[in-house]
Parts: structure tokens; C-alpha cells; sequence
């Protein structure tokens, strides 16, 4: 424990540093040797119970703060943090204390002292001293203990520039172990450049404001279509707080290149408005109008001065579009069509000129079809990362990020080491603290690896990060405040940075492709799904009075269903586009025929009537009614068995369509009435009506006719009659004649208002 106490307040040199890791090694060796034993001896059969962490692995150490996280000459080191006894027995005499070196030479051991786990003599850093030590006089098994270590910086024998392994140990004696050893270790690094660079690197990192789809394709009835959203869980993420809205307060600080979904945008400005929540099978009004208007507001005043990357609208996956939709008839026509409303959306909410000449495929993953696909869409920038664009070559160095890789299209190729540091789970203070230092010690690596070369490197973090993982990306750029060893620069200004002549500019091939990655893709069939969406919208828009309010929110409920977001979402996505499609049926439904009865005529010819109606709130128009009979002896309009004519709705009304038939026989026709679009294709579904020919021939028109003048002549008869009693009373002088019987009952009952029978009857 006195390795490195044996000159208090002096700094050692570097000799007496190297003999003194020379000596811990040779010293350590042999407890090393029975540390490693004591597992291998007692290993159990492999169906055991697993056994409680042994020698340097029994006390889990968390490092919780390190601060600054970059220091100066002048500045004070503090380290806290908290030790939880993993074994079976209570610790005593537990002694906390910090360890600093050796410098590491390269991103690779970075990447190697980050992976060890158990304690290493030698290799892993020395003592501090007795002084900067935390002492425990007991650690109770199962139980955890915080500490803080302070030291001064000028205290931690810190020589040339460059990263050094920084450590925190706890040594102690257990009843089975009554001797010191270490029992645990937890590392991290220190970044040591007390003064700025002469050679930099010019450091990119995107800051995404991206979310999963919100918006249905429903809308109100109402001037300003009130959108549904289906949940209201997007003003979560925008309260204070949240993922979103710490990505813009934290963002505003930091110099970031801003890349941005256009569909999120649209989406916080509806919920700036008017607007409805689905619950269950109702909708109820959304509340959270202030939240959306305070996010929007703070976004618009972030960007003003920066740089801001739009990607498609609702961000399409592209290596889906690429592997599974593009052959697809329309797939492309979609994507290109989320890309043109991209600026649009941008500039309308907040006010600034976006670019929109970046592709950002999942991860970063591409393959020639991916790049054929984002440059169809007009991307000449597609943002790849290194674990996928893989150096051909052995660079003693990191190349700089931008490639050409033909046809006047750019690789920029993040740093897979940088852009992944940040995916677990940041929430745990140690995991965010280990992430932010290793991020710093690989940027300074990274530099010292050819500082008289001068690269640009770019940084592609996770797609929708957490709350925590924005935090703690925070973190890390703060770190680099000062520009020490690298200054910042934006992603455009990265994509024209003059390339590495050695490093790759060639595609991977697909086979190339992860099949992780693969294995998440929207299928071939939800791109059919859109299609055949689409191919009824195509179809209802023709007929629409004013198709832009149907067209526009469709249009972007189907670039919403190609996006990125539903990766490891099957069955969500399958209901987001089932619920469009539905949505759109229950609408082409409104405009409907009106079922129809059977239809009798009496005659040679007569009119048929048609009941079209609509529903909709707006009118309908370029609609053909056409009717076909089976029997060839119905003729409609004079021009054979199929006539057709026009309709034209207003919203809310119906409208009669009627034709003229003719027949020159008796008998029975079945006609089916049927809408079309103008350009003849159909529309709604088919009516199917019986009509009934009944021909009334001379010889029964002249019985009818005597009937009546029988009928005529005995009322007239009656009424001679009664008119010569009448007489005959008073010529006998009698005013007040002998009463009469009432007039008789008619023969034929009051007309009925029911329906006459099972049938319709149409006259001439």
C-alpha cells in the first residue's frame, strides 16, 4: 500500500516510477499465481450453483463522478463513487485508494485496458499514496459503501501529454484471506493535455432530434382538420425533462450539427394546435398545446444561427427500401417524395434553410443498393460508420471521415469506437461516467496517433437517444471545451473536407451487410400493403373536390409507415399501416349506391332511377354511374344494354340518377349498377337489381274501357233516379221528405300507403 508514499509531496521521477512497477510486477506475480488458483481449485460441476466473485472480482467498484473530467496543472481531482462486498464474507481493514498510469499509446489499449476485469500487478495503474486513500473498517457482505477521493493534480505524476489509465481499488482481509489484496478495481482514463494542441482534429457530432410515427392518417371534419394522434405519448418526450426536450436544452450549448426528422416537427406543431387523442374506440381532446408551443419555440431560437440536416420526412428506412422494397412498383416514387417535402416542413416551422443532401441508413450500414437507393431519393452524402466501411489497408492512423465513392456521391464515415460508446444504458452513474471518459481518452488518442496529419472525424451517436444517453453526450463534448486537442466543425463542412487518399472508398458488398441489422427490416410485405393503399388513394383523390385534404395527411400516414423507427416492431407497424388502410376504406365507403328494389314496368319504356350518396364532407365530382343488363331486349338511354352518366355530389347530399329503358318484350333483366372514376376505373362496390317487364296489350286496354262506361252509365242511371223522388216529393206538397238510407258503402277500399308489394313499380 506504500508503493507510491515513499517521497510524501515530491513527484516522483519517471525512473523511480518505472523500478516501482517493475518491483509490483515481480512482487505481485506469485499472489497473482494463487489468486488465480483459488477459483481454478474450487470449480464446481458446471450444473452448480454459480459461485460468489473471488479475489480482485468480490467488490464491485462504481465510479460514479470523476471531475473535472479533464484537468488542468492548478485543478484537484475528486473521484467518487460506491464499493458493494459481492462475497460471502465481511471485509476488514478495506482501504479505498486511487491509481494513475501508466500512458497508454494508442486507441487500441484504450480498448484493451477498458476490457480487463479482474486486477493485473503491473499492468494496471499504481497507487497514489497513503494520503489520498478512504479507509472502511468493515464492509459487510451485500452492502455497499459510497467514497470520494480528492487528490491534487500535481499529485498524480502526470508526465507528457496523452491518456493514462486511471483506477480505483479497494483492498482488505477476509477469514479465509487474513492477508491484504486487492478485492476489487474499477478503471477508467484520464486525459492529460494541460496545454492546447498545435495539431487538432476537427470533431463532428450530430445531435438527432428523431421520434417513432404519433400521427394517424385521420383527421376532423372541421376547416382546420383536427389531427388524431394515437397515443399522447410524444408530449412526454417534450415536457421538461424529457428525451426530446433535453436533447434541445442540453444541444444549445454544445456545438452539434442538428439533424432533424421533418415529420417531428409537423407533429409537435399539430400538437401546438387543435388536436385529438385515440382511446379505445373513441378519440378525446389532447392537452398538451403549452408543452408543444414551448418546445417548438426554444427549437426555432437553438437553430437560428446553426446547421441543420433534414432527413426525409418520418425518416425512411432505407436499407428496408433498398433489400425489400424497391421492386416493388411505387417504393421509390414514395421515398423521393419524403425527401421533397423535407425543406418544405423545415423552413415553414423553423424558419431555416435546411440540407437536405444527407442519407442516414440504420447504424450506418450500407451496401451499393443502399447507396442506389438515398441517391435516387437526391442525397449526394450518405453517413456510413466505420465497423461497415472497413479499411482495406493497415492506417497507422484514423483516416479523416469523408469518401468518394463514385458517381459524385460521399461517404462520410463515422467513427464506430466514438458513435457507439453511448448506446447502453446510461442511467447508471457509472456506466455514464465510464463512457464519458473513455470518449474523451479515444478523441485524444486518436489525435496523438499522427498529429501532423490533420483529419476530420465524425461522430454518429444513437438515433433516438435517451434522456440519460443526451446527458452524458453532454458530458463528453463539455470535456472538450477549450478545443485542447480537437475543434469542432459542422457536417457539410465535414463532407468537403479534402480526403485520405489511403483510406477505402469502396462499398461493402451486401453479403456484408449485418444480418442482425437485416433480420429487422420492414418485409416485402408491408411495401404491397402501401402500394395497395396507395392505389385507393390514387383512386379516391380523382373523385374529391378538394383532394388536398385527403392527399396531404395520407401522403404522410405512408411515408410514416416506411419508417426507421418501426425497426424491432413488427406487429406495430403492421397495425400502423392495417389502421391506415381501414381509415381510408371507411372514407371511400362514404360515397356509396343506394340499395335498390326490384323494379316492375308497365310498358315498353319507362325511367329507372339511381340513388348515389355521399357522406363526405367535401363534394364529389368525375364520377360515372353505369348500368348493364343481362337481356339484350332492355335497352337503356336507346343505346343498347350498358349506358352510363355522370354524378356530381355535394358533401352531405344524394344525388338520383335516372335512365330511360325501353323493352319489346315481356320478361325479367338482372342490372347492375356499378360507379367508376372517369378514367374508368371502379369504385365501391357493385349494386344488383331485377327489373320486370309487364307489356298491357290492346284487347285488355278496350275490357278496361267498358268496364268504366258501365260503371259511368249505372252512376248516371242512380242519379236520374234520385233526382225523380226528389221530384215526386214536393209536388205532394211535403218539404221534409221520408228519410233516406246513407249512400252505400264503395265497393273499393282507401288507397294504402304501404308499399305496393315486394317490388318497385315505375310508370311511364
Amino acid at each position: 500500500m506504500a508503493e507510491a508514499a515513499d517521497f510524501q509531496g515530491t513527484r516522483p521521477s519517471p525512473a523511480r516510477r518505472w523500478l516501482r512497477r517493475t518491483a509490483s510486477a515481480v512482487l505481485g506475480a506469485p499472489l497473482l499465481a494463487g489468486l488465480l488458483a483459488v477459483p481454478a481449485a474450487g470449480a464446481g460441476p458446471a450444473a452448480e450453483p454459480a459461485k460468489a466473485p473471488t479475489g480482485s472480482r468480490t467488490v464491485a467498484v462504481s465510479l460514479n463522478t470523476l471531475s473535472p473530467s479533464v484537468p488542468a496543472e492548478d485543478d484537484t481531482l475528486t473521484v467518487s463513487g460506491t464499493l458493494t462486498n459481492k462475497g460471502k464474507e465481511t471485509i476488514s481493514s478495506a482501504e479505498v485508494d486511487l491509481r494513475v498510469g501508466p500512458r497508454l499509446s494508442g486507441r487500441g489499449e484504450v480498448d484493451d485496458a477498458s476490457k480487463r476485469s479482474a486486477y493485473v500487478p503491473g499492468v494496471d495503474p499504481v497507487t497514489v499514496g497513503d494520503k489520498y486513500t478512504v479507509k472502511f473498517p468493515k464492509l459487510a457482505k451485500g452492502i455497499s459503501q459510497d467514497f470520494t477521493l480528492t487528490v491534487p493534480v500535481d499529485k498524480l505524476g502526470l508526465d507528457d501529454p496523452g491518456v493514462y489509465q486511471l483506477g480505483v481499488s479497494v483492498s482488505g482481509r477476509t477469514t479465509t484471506a487474513p492477508y491484504e489484496q486487492v478485492l476489487g478495481i474499477e478503471r477508467s482514463f484520464l486525459p492529460w493535455q494541460p496545454e492546447a494542441s498545435d495539431s487538432r482534429t476537427n470533431l463532428t457530432f450530430l445531435w438527432p432530434l428523431i421520434a417513432s410515427p404519433h400521427v394517424t392518417a385521420e383527421t376532423r371534419s372541421d376547416e382546420q382538420q383536427t389531427p388524431v394522434f394515437t397515443n399522447d405519448e410524444l408530449a412526454k418526450e417534450l415536457a421538461p425533462g424529457g428525451r426530446l426536450e433535453q436533447m434541445v436544452s442540453l444541444g444549445s450549448r454544445l456545438p452539434v450539427t442538428w439533424v432533424v426528422d421533418p415529420d417531428l416537427l409537423a407533429s409537435v406543431a399539430a400538437m401546438a394546435g387543435k388536436y385529438e387523442v385515440e382511446s379505445g374506440d373513441t378519440t378525446v381532446p389532447g392537452r398538451n398545446q403549452a408543452v408543444a408551443k414551448q418546445w417548438l419555440t426554444a427549437l426555432e431560437k437553438v437553430v437560428e444561427d446553426g446547421k441543420v440536416i433534414a432527413l426525409p420526412f418520418a425518416d425512411p428506412d432505407l436499407a428496408s427500401i433498398a433489400h425489400r422494397g424497391k421492386n416493388v412498383s411505387g417504393t421509390l416514387s414514395h421515398l423521393q417524395n419524403a425527401s421533397a417535402v423535407a425543406a418544405t416542413t423545415v423552413e415553414t416551422i423553423l424558419h431555416v434553410k435546411p440540407s437536405t443532401d444527407f442519407a442516414w441508413p440504420v447504424n450506418g450500414a450500407v451496401d451499393s443498393s443502399i447507396v442506389d437507393v438515398a441517391t435516387s431519393a437526391g442525397a449526394h452524402n450518405v453517413i456510413a460508420r466505420s465497423d461497415s466501411f472497413r479499411e482495406t489497408t493497415e492506417l497507422p492512423y484514423t483516416p479523416t471521415a469523408a469518401r468518394p465513392i463514385g458517381g459524385g456521391t460521399t461517404a462520410v464515415v463515422a467513427d464506430a469506437r466514438l458513435s457507439t460508446l453511448f448506446d447502453g444504458d446510461m442511467s447508471r452513474a457509472g456506466s455514464s461516467t465510464r463512457a464519458v471518459q473513455k470518449f474523451l481518452a479515444q478523441t485524444l488518442a486518436l489525435t496523438e496517433q499522427a498529429p501532423d496529419n490533420e483529419r476530420s472525424i465524425v461522430v454518429a451517436p444513437p438515433r433516438m437517444p435517451t434522456a440519460a444517453q443526451a446527458q452524458t453526450m453532454a458530458r463528453a463534448l463539455e470535456g472538450l471545451a477549450g478545443n485542447r486537442w480537437t475543434q469542432p466543425l459542422d457536417l457539410v463542412a465535414a463532407a468537403e473536407v479534402k480526403p485520405d487518399p489511403r483510406a477505402t472508398s469502396k462499398v461493402p458488398r451486401a453479403s456484408a451487410y449485418p444480418k442482425k441489422l437485416r433480420a429487422q427490416e420492414l418485409p416485402t410485405q408491408a411495401f404491397q400493403d402501401i402500394r395497395t393503399t396507395q392505389g385507393s388513394l390514387d383512386s379516391f383523390e380523382t373523385i374529391l373536390t378538394q383532394p388536398e385534404r385527403v392527399v396531404t395527411p395520407f401522403g404522410n400516414a405512408v411515408n410514416r409507415s416506411m419508417s426507421t423507427s418501426w425497426r424491432g416492431r413488427s406487429l406495430e407497424a403492421q397495425q400502423y399501416r392495417d389502421a391506415v388502410r381501414d381509415y381510408l376504406q371507411s372514407l371511400t365507403s362514404e360515397v356509396q349506391l343506394i340499395e335498390k328494389s326490384d323494379v316492375t314496368l308497365s310498358g315498353r319504356s319507362a325511367t329507372i332511377p339511381v340513388t348515389v350518396q355521399n357522406k363526405l364532407v367535401q363534394g364529389v365530382d368525375r364520377l360515372v354511374l353505369r348500368l348493364t343488363s343481362d337481356n339484350i331486349r332492355l335497352k337503356f338511354n336507346d343505346d343498347g344494354s350498358m349506358a352510363e352518366l355522370p354524378v356530381r355530389i355535394a358533401g352531405g347530399h344524394s344525388q338520383s340518377v335516372k335512365f330511360d329503358t325501353a323493352t319489346s318484350a315481356n320478361g325479367r333483366a338482372q342490372v347492375t349498377a356499378r360507379l367508376y372514376t372517369e378514367d374508368g376505373t371502379q369504385y365501391g362496390e357493385e349494386m344488383t337489381f331485377t327489373v320486370k317487364v309487364s307489356e298491357v296489350t290492346p284487347t285488355v286496354l278496350l275490357v278496361i274501357a267498358g268496364g268504366l262506361l258501365l260503371l259511368v252509365l249505372a252512376g248516371i242511371r242512380m242519379y236520374s233516379h234520385r233526382k225523380r223522388a226528389v221530384a215526386s216529393d214536393t209536388a205532394d206538397g211535403n218539404g221534409d221528405g221520408p228519410e233516406q238510407p246513407s249512400d252505400p258503402t264503395p265497393d273499393t277500399g282507401p288507397e294504402s300507403g304501404a308499399p305496393s308489394g315486394t317490388g318497385e313499380k315505375v310508370d311511364r
